[in-house]
């Protein structure tokens, strides 16, 4: 796969972000049908796909190399936004190995790593071409990282990375990478089992969601990893939405107009993959975070009028929940010539190969 990265780009300030039209094309868009509503929603996570991001283990694209620096803007700013418990050493580790191992198989071009051996005491080399990084470590001694092992190989990565500790018949939220996150707290949440974390969500606890969903990930075996797509909207692509931010992103709700929300409005869509690791028997939660605006979203037509149908029927419990009210008329204004009411086809590929036009 050949990448050309955007180095420049911007979350902030003056949110330089753009996608090319081939990051559009391979966009994740969530919704298969005209409406939504909460559900388990889980699929195995194999190599292929409706479009391009879903077809590796951990997807990396032309916007690599600003998310990392704009990780490291936010953990220079707030270091709590990594946390790992005493206990979780060797869940640290199988993190490493897992990501080292899949980017280098999938982006030769872009990183490599030479194993003595694949016991904890093995030297290991890795390169990140993009990131100019070469290190050469012991597998299994953290001091001879510049940090500890999940905080290191999730510097340079996209997405957020939460590991659950399986105990207790539950799942325990014991570390995280988080800096990308739709509007929660890595330092409120830290330590609350699988139920505790949810808690918030509106309409699906009574649907039972997340019971089954618990039931299933407790049964998650080694090597079948799993995923799911979620979704929220954001003003402006700004990948750092946490609480602990607010007063920097949150005004920014009341600054859209029909006239600006093709360009302000963002669908921020989330693939989630769920991995059981091998000597720790946690389980590893990436959180792939991609943002499109909506008037991106608009050149591949099943998707700009299915975005406008999805967002009139949205029950208010969820677009309240999600932060989308205040904006929300703009954003269905702007939407709604797009939408000829034609029947769309089922599905959230893009159905196109070449773009509509801007």
């Amino acid at each position: 796969m050949s990448l050309v990265f955007k180095p420049e780009e911007t979350f902030r300030g003056d949110y330089s972000y753009r996608n090319s039209d081939a990051a559009i094309l391979r966009f994740p868009f969530p919704f298969p049908e005209d409406r939504y509503m909460y559900s388990v929603n889980i699929e195995p996570h194999v190599r292929s796909g409706p479009t391009d991001a879903f077809c590796r283990p951990f997807d990396i694209d032309e916007h690599y190399i600003a998310e990392c620096r704009d990780r490291a803007l936010t953990l220079e700013l707030d270091p709590g936004r990594c946390q790992v418990l005493p206990h979780m050493m060797a869940a640290q580790w199988d993190t490493l190995e897992l990501l080292m191992e899949n980017l280098a198989a999938d982006y030769p071009e872009q990183f490599s790593l030479t194993k003595e051996g694949d016991v904890f005491g093995s030297r290991w080399t890795w390169i990140n071409r993009p990131l100019g990084i070469e290190q050469h470590f012991i597998f299994g001694d953290p001091d001879t990282l510049p940090c500890e092992p999940f905080e290191y190989i999730t510097r340079q990565a996209q997405g957020d990375f939460a590991i659950c500790d399986q105990r207790e018949d539950n799942l325990y939220l014991d570390a995280g990478m988080i800096t990308s996150q739709a509007d929660w707290s890595l330092a409120f949440n830290v330590g609350m089992n699988f139920m505790e974390w949810h808690g918030p969500v509106p309409l699906a606890h009574q649907a039972g969601v997340f019971e089954r969903a618990l039931k299933y990930l407790l049964m998650l075996r080694l090597g079948q990893p799993v995923r799911r797509l979620n979704w929220t909207m954001s003003i402006n692509p700004r990948l750092d939405t946490s609480p602990e931010s607010y007063p920097e992103w949150g005004p920014d709700r009341a600054s859209v107009t029909v006239e600006n929300a093709g360009g302000k409005v963002h669908l921020r869509v989330e693939l989630q993959t769920l991995w059981r690791l091998p000597r720790s028997n946690a389980i590893l939660f990436p959180i792939r975070c991609f943002l499109i605006s909506i008037e991106e979203l608009a050149r591949v037509p099943k998707w700009g009028k299915r975005l406008y149908r999805v967002l009139s029927s949205l029950p208010p419990e969820l677009a309240e929940y999600k932060g989308l009210t205040r904006y929300l008329p703009a954003t269905l204004a702007w939407l709604a010539p797009l939408d000829d009411g034609a029947q769309l086809a089922t599905g959230i590929g893009p159905d196109i190969t070449e773009l509509a036009p801007l």
